[in-house]
């Protein structure tokens, strides 16, 4: 049985994230299912799919297993507070 991935271009946390590292603005976040992202380069993030975009991240680390995955990311900017 194939196992659906999808290629993702823009982080959307929906307020999931949790962070990690307070010293290098290290977060976690988890999806269902298998979900790709472009590694150390600059993306997205936003909040949820019909809001502006609340920052720039990079993503450092991903983990796929269980059908989740496992999306390790770094702030690199943050537009808004809110």
């Amino acid at each position: 049985m194939p196992t659906p991935l999808i290629m993702e271009w823009v982080l959307i946390t929906n307020g999931n994230e949790k962070r990690l590292s307070e010293e290098h603005d290290i977060f976690i976040i988890k999806f269902n299912g298998y979900k790709l992202f472009p590694i150390d380069e600059t993306i997205e993030i936003k909040r949820n799919n019909r809001t502006k975009q609340v920052g720039i991240a990079k993503i450092v680390k991903l983990v796929f297993e269980n059908n989740q995955t496992i999306c390790h990311y770094q702030l690199l900017s943050l537009q808004s507070v809110n």
